[in-house]
């Protein structure tokens, strides 16, 4: 979700690219990348995150901050909360696992803060920070604690003091505010609002710092006898004590010029001159010297004459807002004004002229969404390492269709100014893969290793990414922006053959033909791979002549062949496409090779853990009932939906057991993941039959597995729900332990959620009672067990996940059990993104 939409005191969604088009409903209720608009208000964490962040920016003298705080996915932290940056221009830097070598996983890890003065402190301890981030700053990174949990980090960026280490007194104050915030986070999570963060994060504008007050007095002016009558907002601004004030017009206009004061009384006969009610606004120097606007309203008598009324008037005080405009109009270069996020929030008559757009095109919105021209990466380079360097930073870039500018970004504490002149072209002596501008001496130091970032955001991602489809959608976020690229394939080595794993941007079906080629074909994904040197072909006309035959595409363009080798081990080959012919410089083909080599790497671990995690699914499976029993009156339908997040297989589980002639349901989740979490559902799986077919009743059967767990001390703890049914009478007993309420569909009637007593959880207290709930299950009702990964979704209260459910239960009516269980999963299914497993498991009864 990048740069943003709204105003001071708004929470902003952005994309990731760092455009704000209207969109779909995000996680935490507004469209990515859209504007609030009144509608939902936020909710409490947002509000929480977003009065915490922007309290401790402004405590320690910071010009940024972020809250990131851990998500549902074991190990890794998230960005929940930024202020001061365009989200967007960061995007790598959102998700951050605990064990990376960077100052906000080792503040969490290690429970204590870390503070860096300058570049220099932060790059002797932090020099993967420093790599993709190598601008001058300061930083401070506080752990926050809810309770005793550990739940997060607090960041603030400031700017850099070399040589003087961080003030003890700003390291109190950042210690407290991560304090203050670690208590808010705590009651909230004593409430039931859930703290845990797993959507893109939220914006917050900065409140301003150097924009004067706005001040408003009302005032009233009898024409005919010189009185004035003031309030206290008027003698604030004229300078004149109240209670000094004889309330004439001339003690009303002392501190005036004397232009201004003729001024103002030829306004004021104008008006008495009137005969329809009219407004007219002055603009006055007032006796501090600042100008002021006062506006004066009434209706005369006309011509006529005969006595007017008193007018009443209005002295506001704008700062120096209009005085400003008007100056920066009689510039002859262009000016525009960004705020922190980006957005553009004034621009002079030579910028419209410049960028060929006008204010009410432009104002409101990020200057890199209303000029697409400069979304490319490497001009995000250029702002980014203004806005955390606080250096000047310039480039020159071309408006199309060949009009080329040069820009020189101004940054400072509340925003950048940017000014715009005309430039004949590109540097000629730039340098191959060198910014734009550096030439010219326009690049600051910041700003030339801001080309860096690319690669080795990249490289950060890649070490995040799991499975090898993670890896190659990293790859085709970040590499082919890099580098301008329009088109991506990725094949992988696998018995001698490549088979194609990634396509993007090709047209469809063009490359099924290569999928599948021996190691012996002559083709340039295969050569380059088998001789260990990477290919490139500066249009289509060279790769044709090259490889006299080979199928081309519609495109034109260049093309790039890497291979893709992990300690010495081919991997497979990478393909990048461009739409247009272009030369490779030789500092973009080392760039290029050296990441080709961690992609492999990436993709090598990726096949690893694809291979493990059918094995550990394989175990699971073997765990999971494979079959139902069948009665003659009653129905049972199981459904399993393993978690997309993490290898480690889960502890949900769903059982059926028949002892005697009744039917006993059987749900349950064990904390945590991981084989130790699938040994202790096997056990308790085991423990739960062997108590049921032994003829223990319900509590019985609760009781003696809690006693079993707490014997077995795995460490962890379940959840667990047991249901006991006679199919023949409907007589249902039901005992719970800290598991979610079941769903009870009546045949001819409502859907509830049911009421059952419960106890704690199974592991935690040897003596827990756990009571029976008794209730009848009609014919052709229909009983719904589940695990809370059906219902919880990040950022909302479980409660509207159950309520989901249950309206969805009603809506299947009398259909099959099992079209109704595939129903009820069917949004899960979707969800490409499910940090938990979620069992299911549905009963019905019939006459």
């Amino acid at each position: 979700m990048a740069a943003a939409k709204g105003h001071a005191g708004c929470v902003t969604w952005y994309d990731a690219a760092g455009r704000t088009p209207p969109g779909k409903p995000g996680k935490h209720g507004a469209a990515p990348g859209t504007r609030r608009s009144g509608g939902r208000p936020p909710g409490e964490l947002e509000l929480v995150l977003s009065q915490s962040v922007v309290s401790a920016v402004e405590a320690v003298g910071g010009f940024a901050g972020g809250i990131y705080l851990r998500s549902r996915t074991e190990g890794l932290l998230r960005l929940a909360a930024l202020t001061g940056l365009p989200p967007g221009l960061f995007h790598p830097w959102w998700r951050m696992h605990v064990n990376r070598p960077f100052p906000i996983a080792e503040a969490y890890r290690l429970g204590r803060a870390v503070h860096l003065a300058d570049a220099e402190e932060a790059m002797r301890r932090f020099p993967q920070l420093m790599a993709g981030l190598p601008f001058p700053f300061g930083s401070m990174y506080a752990p926050v604690a809810a309770g005793r949990e550990r739940a997060g980090v607090l960041a603030v960026l400031r700017r850099a003091t070399p040589g003087q280490p961080i003030e003890n007194g700003d390291r109190h104050r950042m210690h407290n505010a991560a304090r203050r915030l670690g208590a808010a986070l705590g009651t909230l999570a004593d409430r039931g609002v859930g703290v845990e963060w797993d959507a893109d994060p939220v914006s917050v504008q900065s409140p301003a710092t150097s924009t004067p007050p706005v001040r408003l007095g009302r005032f009233t002016w009898d024409l005919a006898t010189g009185e004035v009558a003031a309030d206290a907002g008027t003698h604030t601004i004229l300078d004149s004590p109240a209670g000094e004030f004889p309330g004439t017009v001339e003690a009303f206009t002392e501190g005036l010029a004397g232009e201004d004061v003729l001024g103002l009384w030829a306004l004021a006969r104008q008006i008495a001159a009137s005969v329809l009610p009219t407004t007219r606004r002055i603009r006055v120097c007032g006796p501090d010297g600042r100008p002021y606007l006062i506006e004066l309203s009434g209706r005369g008598t006309g011509p006529s004459g005969g006595s007017a009324g008193p007018l009443s008037g209005f002295v506001l005080d704008l700062g120096s807002g209009p005085v400003t405009t008007e100056a920066t109009d009689r510039l002859t270069r262009g000016l525009l004004s960004l705020d922190r996020l980006g957005r553009i929030v004034h621009l002079n008559r030579s910028a419209e002229t410049s960028l060929g757009l006008g204010r009410p095109e432009l104002v409101g919105r990020v200057l890199w969404e209303a000029l697409p021209w400069l979304g490319q990466p490497l001009f995000e380079d250029h702002f980014r390492a203004a806005m955390i360097s606080h250096d000047p930073v310039g480039f020159t870039a071309r408006r199309p269709p060949d009009e080329w500018l040069s820009f020189s970004l101004q940054p400072g504490h509340d925003g950048v100014t940017v000014v715009l002149a005309p430039a004949d072209g590109p540097p000629q002596e730039q340098a191959a893969g060198e910014p734009a501008g550096a030439a010219a001496g326009l690049v600051a130091p910041a700003d030339r290793a801001s080309v860096l970032y690319r690669p080795v955001a990249l490289a950060i991602a890649l070490t995040e990414a799991v499975t090898a489809r993670q890896v190659s959608a990293v790859v085709t976020e970040e590499l082919l922006p890099a580098f301008g690229g329009g088109g991506l394939a990725i094949y992988l080595l696998h018995e001698r053959h490549l088979f194609l794993a990634w396509e993007t941007g090709f047209p469809q079906g063009f490359l099924d033909r290569f999928d599948g080629v021996a190691l012996d074909a002559r083709l340039p994904g295969v050569e380059t791979l088998t001789s260990g040197r990477p290919l490139f072909y500066e249009s289509m006309r060279h790769l044709a002549a090259a490889y006299p035959g080979i199928p081309l595409d519609a495109h034109v363009g260049a093309r790039a062949f890497l291979p893709l080798i992990a300690s010495g081990r081919p991997v497979g080959s990478c393909i990048l496409g461009f739409d247009r012919p272009r030369v490779f410089s030789h500092e973009e083909r080392t760039v290029l090779t050296a990441l080709a080599g961690l992609i492999a790497q990436a993709l090598e671990r990726a096949q690893r853990y694809d291979s493990e995690s059918a094995l550990a699914r394989g175990l699971q499976d073997a765990l999971l009932p494979h079959r139902l029993p069948v009665l003659r009156n009653a129905t049972t339908v199981g459904r399993y939906l393993p978690g997309t997040q993490g290898m480690d297989v889960g502890g949900d589980w769903y059982d059926v057991v028949v002892t005697g002639g009744e039917l006993a349901l059987v749900i349950g989740d064990v904390q945590g993941h991981g084989v130790a979490a699938a040994a202790t559902m096997g056990q308790l799986r085991s423990a739960v039959r062997a108590f049921a077919l032994s003829g223990h009743d319900p509590q019985e059967v609760m009781s003696g597995t809690n006693r079993l767990l707490i014997d077995l001390d795995p460490g962890q703890f379940a959840s667990c729900c047991y249901v006991l049914v006679d199919p023949v009478t409907g007589r249902t007993q039901a005992v719970r332990a800290g598991h979610p309420q079941p769903l009870l569909h009546h045949p001819h009637g409502p859907t509830e959620v049911l009421d059952l007593a419960g106890g704690v959880v199974l592991g935690v207290d040897p003596e827990a009672r756990y009571p029976v709930t008794e209730l009848r299950l009609e014919p052709g009702a229909v009983l719904a067990l589940y695990t809370d990964g059906l219902v919880e979704r990040p950022g909302t209260d479980i409660d509207l996940g159950v309520e989901r459910l249950r309206a969805a239960l009603a809506e299947c009516g009398s259909i099959p059990l099992a079209e109704t269980a595939d129903r009820l999963i069917r949004e899960a299914v979707h969800s490409s993104d499910r940090p938990d497993d979620i069992a299911l498991l549905l009963a019905s009864r019939w006459a």
